[in-house]
């Protein structure tokens, strides 16, 4: 049997489509503790049935947006969405996951959940936050 010749065709190349520019949104940011002071009768359970352990740290880094940014009140983010948010200071600044909301009066503001209660006081205006689309992997 003689060899036979082979033709190879090369693949089109297909031209990567640049990667979505998701919305940036100005907000203003505060920081709450989970106490019946700062939120409802049920400090510990948020907004999403999510629960909040007594013993929570510093990292865990859980967020609370107002209802004109949530999606059943006709905004964009999901409770359960992944928030890059900038604009604070470099230790507070990162990915944050949306559990709760905030009180109706509140409009384009973002509360963080605090461990103790440094910062409680402060307020941070011109915060940027954006949507962190999911990167999926093959397991």
């Amino acid at each position: 049997m003689s060899p036979r010749t082979v033709a190879f065709v090369s693949a089109p190349i297909i031209a990567k489509r640049p990667p979505r520019r998701l919305p940036i949104y100005t907000v203003t940011a505060t920081i709450y503790e989970a106490d019946a002071r700062q939120t409802d009768s049920e400090p510990f359970i948020t907004a999403d049935n999510s629960r909040i352990p007594r013993r929570h740290s510093s990292k865990m880094r859980w967020m609370a947006l107002s209802r004109d940014l949530l999606k059943p009140w006709g905004g964009d983010f999901a409770f359960g969405d992944s928030v890059r948010v900038t604009g604070i200071s470099p230790k507070l600044d990162g990915n944050y996951i949306i559990h709760d909301t905030m009180n109706r009066r509140h409009r384009h503001c973002m509360d963080i959940l605090a461990a103790k209660s440094e910062h409680l006081d402060e307020m941070w205006k011109n915060v940027k936050i954006t949507k962190v689309e999911p990167q999926w992997h093959a397991s």
